[in-house]
């Protein structure tokens, strides 16, 4: 898998339903089945979903005090982030039954696992880069675009070296390398926003951008959005 540099725009491949009730903060594609975290209070759930059908095939509700946020799979285990408890949920990959948790300092909102580490945002320009049995922190990455910071980064999504980004309250997922915090690549998704959608960029923000390694392609939604997009990435000429 070649790493992503510059500026892509995106095609639509096919499209999918999506649980409109869904306030997707995040998204990872796990043995062809989409894992799922929902939000707000109250409301949020970590689901399994088959991604063409939309079929909710098991769900797991979080206390009416916890607000999901992004999540991703480590070996068997499902790590799911809450937003402002300081809790990260862990549960089995099958049933999400939870097992255990950890417990961390600041917010959180998004989570991917790059085969090694583990990769949070906490809406800021930061990335904490922990480790994956302890959630204890190894090193933490400041993100800046030719040195100027680049925060209100979101739900993540770990991919061939580099960490994918939805940009809060933008149309935008910036590609960033862990190691050094630059921006390699954009990718402007602004084509895929229903056009239908009340006018509320954070309640129905772009959130939600799961790698299919097999196919080279991505699986992109939002919150509350009522379709699923499978595209893939078209390098932007004149951008």
């Amino acid at each position: 898998i070649e790493p992503l540099v510059g500026s892509y725009l995106v095609e639509v491949v096919s499209e999918y339903p999506h649980d409109p009730s869904a306030y997707t903060q995040g998204l990872e594609l796990h043995d062809g089945l989409l894992l799922e975290s929902t939000g707000r209070y109250g409301e949020s759930d970590r689901r399994l979903v088959q991604p063409e059908t939309g079929e909710i095939l098991e769900s797991e509700p979080l206390a009416d005090d916890q607000f999901g946020e992004g999540l991703t799979v480590v070996g068997d285990r499902v790590i799911q982030l809450t937003w402002t408890n300081g809790v990260a949920i862990v549960s089995d990959e099958d049933s999400l039954d939870t097992t255990t948790t950890f417990s961390y300092s600041g917010e959180g909102w998004g989570l991917c696992f790059d085969g090694r580490h583990l990769v949070m945002s906490d809406g800021s320009a930061t990335l904490t880069i922990r480790d994956p049995d302890s959630f204890d922190i190894v090193r933490t990455v400041a993100v800046a675009d030719n040195g100027v910071p680049v925060p209100l980064l979101n739900e993540l999504e770990c991919r061939a070296g580099q960490v994918l980004a939805n940009v809060y309250g933008s149309d935008t997922v910036v590609v960033v390398s862990p190691s050094t915090g630059a921006i390699d690549a954009r990718i402007d998704l602004g084509s895929l926003r229903p056009s239908d959608l009340p006018i509320d960029e954070l309640d129905y923000a772009l959130n939600g951008i799961a790698f299919d390694a097999r196919s080279d392609r991505f699986f992109v939604t939002g919150k509350s959005w009522p379709v699923l997009y499978e595209v893939s990435l078209v390098p932007n000429r004149e951008g």
